[in-house]
């Protein structure tokens, strides 16, 4: 646990490590992974939810806490939005379980509507979040993968800060003002000690629909500009294709269409499991 960009730094009299939340005993999560940006509307959510369907596919036991409170969008997103999550007895939460096998919790699993807004303040929300970690029933997980919010804000700062996280995956699309967005992210995460394992360029490209060719939505001079300005390591470009825009329909597209998704994120959460272990035996050495 690292004190950097806590307010009290230098002033507080506490170990850094008391600071921490303390898991869950009937957990057992090996690595967590946020899934961050710093801006809104670039895919952080429909990329958790690809990554996490690479993973489990991979035989990776697999958690998603959807920590946007006040907008959340994994169980749309997952096409699960109906369903209601539940606590025992003893006030520990039950996550939603897809086809997969995927265990998931976000705060629409706990509202009557989900349309109903959260008016929440800043403290409060990052106080569910931590609840998300401490009260629900993970059980054994290889990866939870943390859709952050967007912002360098209340919540993250408080995942970052007292959650175990392993690593950040970064979300970005290509152009000049999300790039910088985002690298304002990554400095928050180098400010805190978090290591930051790549960045994936969503919305990249798209392939004309007649001859195939990739048409580019940037100038790759400018991709690795950002890439080396922020010392980042590029997992891989996204298309913009109608199976990414509409992951909740999934089981609608063609074998094919769903081919093509899982070749690009196979490799990717390859790429994302050899980071961490790497990070994680670093650690022990």
């Amino acid at each position: 646990m690292s004190c950097e960009g806590c307010p009290s730094k230098g002033s507080c009299s506490k170990d850094a490590a008391s600071c921490q939340t303390k898991p869950n005993p009937n957990n057992h999560i090996r690595y967590i992974a946020a899934v961050m940006s710093g801006k809104g509307g670039v895919g952080k959510s429909t990329c958790t939810v690809l990554l996490a369907r690479a993973l489990a596919a991979q035989g990776k036991r697999v958690g998603i806490m959807d920590a946007d409170i006040t907008g959340p969008s994994i169980p749309r997103l997952m096409a699960l939005e109906e369903e209601k999550a539940y606590a025992t007895p003893d006030n520990q939460i039950i996550p939603i379980e897809s086809q997969e096998g995927i265990k998931m919790i976000s705060l629409n699993y706990m509202l009557p509507d989900e349309n109903e807004p959260v008016i929440w303040r800043g403290p409060i929300v990052a106080n569910v979040v931590k609840q998300f970690y401490t009260d629900v029933l993970w059980g054994d997980l290889d990866v939870l993968l943390i859709d952050m919010p967007p912002g360098t804000g209340d919540v993250a700062l408080t995942i970052l800060q007292e959650l175990p996280v392993n690593g950040v995956v970064m979300i970005s699309t290509p152009q000049p003002m999300v790039s910088m967005i985002v690298t304002k992210a990554i400095r928050m995460c180098e400010k805190m000690s978090i290591p930051v394992l790549g960045v994936i360029e969503n919305m990249a490209y798209l392939n004309c629909p007649h001859c195939d060719e990739k048409i580019l939505f940037y100038n790759e001079d400018e991709l690795n500009a950002f890439l080396d300005g922020s010392n980042s390591r590029l997992y891989g470009t996204l298309p913009q294709v109608d199976l990414i825009r509409d992951i909740n329909k999934y089981d609608t597209f063609t074998l094919r269409e769903q081919e093509k998704v899982k070749d690009m994120f196979t490799e990717i959460a390859s790429d994302v499991m050899e980071d961490l272990s790497a990070l994680k035996a670093e650690g022990n050495a």
